[in-house]
């Protein structure tokens, strides 16, 4: 009887302990969840930045085909003869005298048959790269909180499994006991009664931890530093989500930021094979330079005006060393492509076929949960009435309890397969899994 009593007391205090917390934390959808981590998580910034320096780099590639002004002053001392400073023999005694000059410098490519283009257009083609690793990295992320959060809630749902278990056992042990003191029921079924309570108790203490490791997963996936001081919302109803498996492929052949990351990347490689290419032909170049100059104020003005063409006659074969490095690059980075899509198709056919398994799981553990419950009742109704024994009504409340948990695992199992499925064609099919303001 201290036992019932002290059970029931904690049950109690679980119960008046998670209602006070309920209260306490604010409540948040997986949409805001998602959005925290998009905000947060250190990934998704590290690959920002990595796109902030792609399009830092493609300005630097721009740079060089835009005009090129400089201005330059300088104050000398200069110690030499006429002769000298003229470069001729003629000259008197050397002399030591200040000497200005000031002024601008412009310069501008003229025409270069396209290699700063080439380069403008390689230097584009990264960024966007660049850009597309940003977007798998958000991806990989989005897909590790959704399954966190999907996991939480499964491990709460069955931690409430464990909680209705033993205050089901609780209650089949009283029941014992009664009949026990009434002389209707022996020795067997009160420790019988025990054995299973002390189970569920176990049980109830394995799953506690789990929502505590599972509570810990998710605050990790979102990126944040300190405690999860948020609750979230059960949302574990049936997405009726059904798309056609080629269709699944063609989404995921389009917008898989992996593949496009990896299509940019072989455009941007081809233009600088197109830019080095153009380094056997001169480069034109304008200039103009405007200088003034003398020993004193007010200094002495010159100009100049003119173009010149550049030529690399011999460089070792390095131009047609890079061409070759480039040319071996671009067939390795088609060579990944053809790989990824392999890799892409089978991950977006195993998606779609996992989510109609856990649909048909979720129906076939309605029925067993529907089923579980009416043989409790019934072996329940024999008990109480003395023409039952403990063995049948213990064994129906075991397959109540596994019938609660398959249901559970199902319903999590769905949302997690359509998340799998989300991040394998790089789409939302479900509006609880739009990410906020996108």
């Amino acid at each position: 009887m201290k036992r019932s009593r002290a059970a029931r007391i904690g049950c109690l205090l679980v119960l008046l302990a998670s209602a006070v917390g309920a209260q306490s934390e604010p409540q948040k959808t997986l949409a805001e969840c998602l959005q925290i981590a998009v905000e947060r998580h250190p990934d998704i910034q590290t690959a920002r930045a990595a796109a902030d320096v792609g399009h830092a780099q493609t300005w630097e590639a721009i740079s060089t085909a835009l005009p090129q002004i400089n201005a330059s002053y300088s104050a000398q001392k200069r110690h030499t003869s006429a002769g000298a400073s003229t470069g001729t023999t003629i000259g008197g005694k050397a002399q030591t005298f200040q000497f200005y000059s000031t002024g601008f410098t412009f310069s501008q490519i003229l025409f270069d048959f396209g290699q700063s283009l080439y380069a403008i257009r390689s230097a584009q083609a990264t960024e966007r790269s660049l850009d597309e690793d940003v977007s798998t990295a958000r991806e990989t992320v989005l897909f590790a909180v959704k399954q966190g959060y999907y996991n939480l809630l499964q491990a709460r749902r069955l931690l409430v499994v464990a909680d209705e278990n033993v205050r089901d056992n609780q209650k089949h042990l009283d029941l014992a006991k009664g009949r026990f003191d009434v002389g209707m029921a022996t020795r067997f079924d009160i420790t019988q009664a025990e054995v299973q309570l002390a189970n569920a108790e176990l049980q109830q203490v394995t799953a506690r931890n789990n929502v505590a490791l599972a509570r810990e997963t998710f605050r990790n996936a979102l990126g944040i530093d300190g405690a999860l001081d948020f609750d979230i919302v059960d949302t574990l109803g049936v997405h009726d989500v059904h798309i056609d498996e080629d269709r699944a492929v063609d989404l995921a052949n389009e917008h898989r930021p992996e593949l496009l990351s990896l299509r940019e990347q072989q455009q941007s490689v081809s233009d600088k094979i197109a830019a080095l290419k153009t380094t056997y032909l001169p480069t034109i170049n304008g200039n103009a330079n405007y200088l003034y100059s003398g020993t004193a104020y007010p200094l002495d003005n010159t100009w100049t005006v003119g173009a010149s063409a550049n030529l690399s006659v011999f460089n070792g074969g390095l131009t047609t060393s890079e061409i070759g490095a480039a040319k071996a690059n671009l067939s390795q980075l088609k060579s990944q492509e053809r790989s990824l899509l392999h890799q892409v198709r089978l991950q977006v056919r195993q998606a779609v076929l996992n989510l109609a398994q856990a649909g048909e799981s979720i129906e076939v553990s309605q029925k067993g949960l529907q089923s579980g419950r009416e043989n409790l009742a019934i072996a329940e109704g024999q008990y109480s009435a003395g023409v039952g024994n403990i063995i049948a009504l213990t064994d129906a409340q075991a397959a109540l309890t596994t019938a609660e948990g398959n249901n559970v695992q199902a319903l999590a199992g769905y949302h997690n397969a359509l998340a799998a499925l989300e991040q394998a064609t790089a789409q939302t099919f479900s509006e609880e899994t739009r990410v906020l303001g996108h």
